[in-house]
């Protein structure tokens, strides 16, 4: 609700010496109304609270018997039904007026700042590893050991179970080796010598073979 101050000059009392304002507000019910009072101003003034945002037809009625309209009234209607005109008022509704707060500098610069942006991660990406390609291991290479002097296919055999198969593996192998397989294959085994075979073996990895044939001509069942 909001307070409205309704005013009536002195002079328009005549030979009344009181005045009530009726109006919409009060249902134009004299019982209801309210009494204007004189001021140090000399004016006649009365307040009432009234809803923001309505309109009210409303006049003065004197004591006298006299009906009056307000001087400053906002607007005026005519009413025939009564052959009469009442002083009309809209209540403005309150207007809240927010006063902006003042910033300071300081602050300004301080609201300015922006956030500093997040450094994004850089994003890993999974790189396969190529498969190792399977290597296929090569069947060891395999000689004819009986062409050297003394190895016959049994022994052969033997040599093969201890993974000499080759000319290069047996040009390696030490005549210790050699004489102790043959002994671990028993006693008919133990009569071969084995001294020559690394050196037989050699010439026929090399693939000298008129070299191996002169040594083995000079060797007497490779002993």
């Amino acid at each position: 609700m909001k307070q409205v101050t309704f005013s009536l000059p002195l002079e328009a009392l005549g030979d009344a010496t009181e005045a009530l304002l009726l109006g919409d507000f009060n249902n134009w019910n004299p019982e209801n109304a309210p009494i204007l009072s004189v001021q140090p101003d000399g004016t006649l003034k009365a307040e009432i609270l009234l809803e923001p945002g309505k309109t009210y037809e409303y006049r003065f009625l004197l004591n006298d018997g006299r009906w009056v309209n307000d001087f400053a009234a906002q607007s005026y209607v005519y009413r025939s039904e009564l052959n009469v005109e009442n002083s009309v008022i809209t209540v403005e509704e309150e207007v809240l007026v927010i006063a902006e707060t003042q910033v300071l500098v300081a602050d300004v610069k301080k609201a300015a700042k922006k956030t500093p942006a997040k450094t994004s991660k850089p994003k890993v990406v999974a790189t396969k590893t190529p498969a190792k390609k399977a290597v296929k291991k090569e069947a060891p290479v395999k000689d004819d050991l009986t062409k050297i002097e003394g190895i016959g296919p049994k022994i052969a055999k033997l040599l093969e179970a201890e993974s000499i198969v080759s000319f290069q593996d047996l040009s390696k192998a030490t005549g210790k080796k050699l004489k102790g397989i043959l002994e671990a294959a028993g006693s008919k085994f133990q009569m071969h010598n084995p001294a020559s075979w690394p050196k037989q073996a050699k010439l026929a990895a090399a693939g000298s073979w008129d070299d191996l044939k002169k040594l083995q001509d000079e060797l007497v069942a490779g002993k």
